[in-house]
């Protein structure tokens, strides 16, 4: 097909001089040429008359606005709330493509349950020197009181968002691991709707696999944990309150799920049992989806100056008597340093080679390393253990002497909590800017849910940097969102999704 085939008259918007700029492209290969399950997309989009790709664009935006899609930037002298930006042109997948992803996805989030169950049991990774034992003792997001539980069916990390990237050459790597409180999926939930009105026919045509059955699964994954001989459980969102970042996205799940939305001062501990204070009396709460971080979940088991959690509750879950989900201490897995030895733990947990590689890494720990790290920092990406948003970072290419003499004292005062990775070429997607297409980096973050089985929803938030040369996605740091959209291998596979998806909602 040859992408100049309509009138250039008709439309601003077309590919025929799309500049790739020597980046893998997701939606256009080096030829030119769209990448399979994008065709159908291209030539709709080239045949739209002139100003019409623009309509659509302002009118996704002014939907997106009307829902009140949020979300919070800390310290911003422009005000908190933000309307999280939008691009209306889709990232695509193809089938064969992200089945690979989904069982890489399984294969990881399978092994750091298992070695999230170790280290608070018996250690086995530590003795045998896989992971060195000073690295999980220094570990920040390691939790002593987490030492000896047993969260139900022996599942620690319920619902995980693993942030994926694609290099020049094609290959896709991990990341970075989010166990602990991962969010954005109401932006894949409510980029498809405003998709979905935009272009429905593409939409239908292209075979785009579902993704609105996400909040029945994760209803189905809490219902799960609840403890045993609870016929019907309660189930309720915990969030820090309005002023969290991510609040949108903690009302939006609660609703879609039909459950009770709380703060912990909504919450307190009776006989024994987590309740809720509601207009009745006080009611049992059995499964909690918790949206706060350990640190201020119970003051009495961590931070004792937290007004944000419950007094009381680890010891309520410590006796079976209320299900969490993520459990605490999943943390312990998206420290930066032990992500670098995802891939050893993936073959002594699982004795399978890893489908899925991790970047390569520098862990500033070890002293050979090090030491390459400092010599090196203008060509490196240096990021903190702990931190996330596009915090703690440094991009060596894009930095100053100034920056990078900072940094290399930060490291030599605290190796441990410093690793270091080579600056990769970001895949990059058409966007809209200023009135014609560009290429802007992005990465990819699928949704993972581990209950009776584990299920990896299809796409997942494409984040996308939205200022030139920037590979920085993060929100906080001026990226905005796109809909990804994961092709069926078929028209009768697509047809059979749709119909279990309908079938769901019946139910």
């Amino acid at each position: 097909m040859s992408l100049s085939s309509s009138d250039e008259n008709q439309s601003r918007f077309h590919f025929k001089n799309y500049d790739t700029g020597g980046f893998y492209d997701e939606l256009i290969d080096e030829h030119g040429q769209p990448r399979p399950g994008a065709e159908l997309l291209v030539r709709r989009i080239e045949e739209l008359p002139n100003g019409e790709l623009m309509h659509r664009q302002h009118m996704a935006e002014r939907s997106l606005f009307r829902m009140g899609i949020t979300f919070a930037v800390y310290g911003d002298e422009q005000g908190v709330e933000k309307i999280f930006p939008f691009d209306i042109l889709p990232r695509i997948i193809a089938a064969e493509e992200w089945h690979r992803l989904e069982r890489g996805l399984k294969q990881r989030i399978r092994a750091l349950n298992l070695f999230i169950d170790d280290c608070y049991h018996d250690q086995n990774i530590i003795r045998e020197g896989i992971v060195p034992r000073t690295l999980l003792e220094s570990a920040t997001s390691f939790r002593p009181q987490c030492v000896g539980l047993n969260p139900p069916h022996g599942i620690w990390c319920h619902v995980t968002g693993t942030d994926l990237v694609r290099d020049k050459d094609g290959t896709i790597y991990v990341l970075e691991d989010n166990l602990r409180c991962p969010s954005g999926v109401s932006y894949v939930l409510q980029n498809r709707f405003v998709m979905k009105r935009s272009f429905p026919w593409i939409f239908d045509a292209s075979h785009v696999r579902p993704v609105v059955d996400y909040p029945g699964r994760l209803f189905g994954l809490l219902e799960h944990l609840a403890p045993e001989n609870v016929q019907s459980p309660t189930i309720a969102v915990l969030t820090p309150g309005v002023f969290n970042s991510a609040y949108y996205e903690h009302s939006f799940l609660a609703q879609q799920m039909g459950v009770e939305l709380v703060e912990g001062r909504d919450l307190v501990i009776r006989d024994g049992f987590v309740c809720m204070r509601t207009t009745k009396g006080f009611q049992r709460v059995d499964v909690i989806y918790r949206r706060i971080d350990d640190d201020f979940i119970d003051p009495k088991a961590f931070r004792q100056d937290s007004l944000l959690g419950v007094p009381g509750l680890m010891e309520v879950y410590r006796r079976g008597r209320v299900a969490l989900a993520n459990a605490p201490g999943t943390g312990l897995a998206d420290d930066k340093v032990i992500y670098a030895y995802v891939e050893k733990i993936i073959k002594y947990y699982l004795n399978e080679e890893p489908i899925l590689p991790n970047v390569p890494t520098y862990v500033c720990y070890n002293e050979e390393d090090r030491k390459y790290v400092l010599d090196n920092l203008d060509k490196l990406v240096v990021k903190a253990a702990n931190e996330s948003g596009g915090y703690g970072m440094l991009v060596g290419v894009h930095s100053t002497q100034d920056e990078r003499n900072k940094f290399a004292q930060l490291i030599k005062e605290n190796p441990r909590n410093y690793i270091a990775q080579p600056t990769l070429s970001l895949s990059r997607v058409p966007s809209i800017v200023d009135g014609e297409f560009a290429g802007r980096h992005v990465d990819l973050r699928p949704y993972i849910l581990y209950g009776e089985d584990i299920f990896v929803l299809p796409g997942g938030l494409t984040r996308v940097a939205l200022k030139k040369g920037s590979f920085v996605v993060s929100s906080s740091q001026g990226g905005g969102s796109k809909d990804t959209w994961v092709i069926a291998s078929s028209p009768l596979e697509a047809k059979y999704l749709q119909s279990q998806v309908q079938q769901q909602r019946n139910e």
